[in-house]
């Protein structure tokens, strides 16, 4: 069994695994200009697709890193040239992530399966290492085939989409991914996971998320210098600042960081937490744009932010601290916020110095919430 194996020391954040996050900070922004491909009022359609799989296409596979390193790292040669390599790979990741990447599908998808080939190796290599604990043993040949049949499903898409135009199968190899995790999750106990570490990874890496929104809001300060231009800049600041204390909240006072649990449904919320945090970014930035069509911009906008707080408070039904009681009547509160907001939004939907404040108001009404919720765990 799994909770056999000897604990090992509490893990810390290298500053190898802090590079490698570099690479990402460059594709987020790569993922986030397809979004700027207008057809009819807003985004095409095709543009939106390839927006969606390849942002989680690489969210999925710093996730599989993450995890891996968590477990298994050792922060030794081996597992730096490992690291090393797949970053050289995700160069050509971005290098394919533009509006015309149809001529560039092949370059993008050889070097995604290059990546899960990769990290499906360390998993192997790793074998040898593990003695006659069978139980670790059979988790890391599940991993890594879990690794190596979605590699399969990506080069599989490279014939199909030369003969038929469809990628389809890019979407199949990410839910085939992200089901199978979840299968394993099931059946793994999270004893040899340090979740500490594997929290703190995943809240660097919504950091840099919020830096890409923060080079996004910089737009607003551009242009004429008038008490509009103000007004946008800050109601545009205050939103990302906003978004980033509630996110605090939970990290700081309502995950239980010392839980036994194998991270996986944790890492998983982070895929769909990371992804609508780009998609509010590029919401703000729709919003100075007059040749998006103004109800598209608007659902996008109300639709990135509820999924956002979805994802961010589901963080708390798995992983919250025991006493975090009355914590459904918590989600009831902020769903019924975000039913006002909605409705707040499409009433007022002409008037966008109005729906900015309404966003901001949202989100700071959801901060104190979480805010007054946590003060009165720290008295009981």
């Amino acid at each position: 069994m799994l909770k056999q194996i000897i604990r090992q020391k509490e893990k810390k954040v290298e500053y190898i695994e802090l590079i490698y996050d570099l690479i990402f900070v460059y594709i987020i922004g790569r993922n986030n200009s397809l979004l700027h491909s207008f057809e009819n009022g807003f985004v095409s359609l095709p543009a939106f697709m390839a927006y969606l799989l390849t942002t989680l296409a690489v969210i999925q596979i710093w996730n599989y890193t993450t995890y891996y390193i968590n477990i298994y790292g050792r922060h030794s040669v081996r597992d730096h040239v490992f690291l090393f390599v797949n970053m050289f790979l995700l160069y050509f990741i971005g290098e394919s992530t533009r509006s015309d990447w149809q001529g560039f599908h092949t370059q993008y998808h050889i070097a995604w399966a290059l990546i899960l080939v990769n990290i499906g190796l360390q998993y192997l290599i790793e074998l040898k290492n593990q003695g006659e604990i069978k139980a670790a043993k059979k988790q890391i040949i599940v991993m890594a085939s879990i690794l190596f049949a979605e590699a399969a499903i990506v080069t599989l898409d490279i014939p199909l989409f030369q003969g038929t135009g469809t990628a389809w199968l890019s979407l199949a190899a990410i839910l085939f991914g992200m089901c199978s995790v979840l299968l394993l999750g099931r059946k793994s106990s999270g004893s040899s996971v340090d979740f500490n570490h594997l929290s703190e990874r995943a809240m660097l890496y919504v950091v840099f998320t919020f830096g890409e929104m923060i080079i996004a809001v910089s737009s607003y300060f551009k242009g004429d210098f008038s008490l509009r231009s103000v007004y946008f800049a800050l109601c545009a600041f205050l939103i990302a600042v906003g978004l980033f204390l509630s996110y605090g909240v939970f990290y700081d006072r309502i995950i239980d960081r010392e839980k036994d649990t194998n991270g996986l449904v944790y890492m998983l919320l982070h895929i769909f937490i990371v992804f609508s945090l780009n998609n509010i970014t590029n919401g703000l930035e729709f919003m100075r744009e007059d040749e998006t069509s103004l109800l598209p911009k608007l659902l996008f906008l109300i639709g990135s932010f509820i999924l956002y707080y979805i994802f961010l408070f589901s963080l708390g039904i798995r992983h919250a601290k025991r006493k975090c009681e009355k914590y459904r009547f918590l989600i009831l509160k902020a769903a019924g916020a975000a039913v006002v907001f909605a409705a707040l939004m499409l009433l007022f939907r002409k008037e966008m110095t109005v729906n900015i404040a309404i966003s901001v108001a949202f989100v700071f009404a959801l901060f104190s919430l979480l805010l007054v919720y946590t003060k009165k765990l720290t008295k009981n």
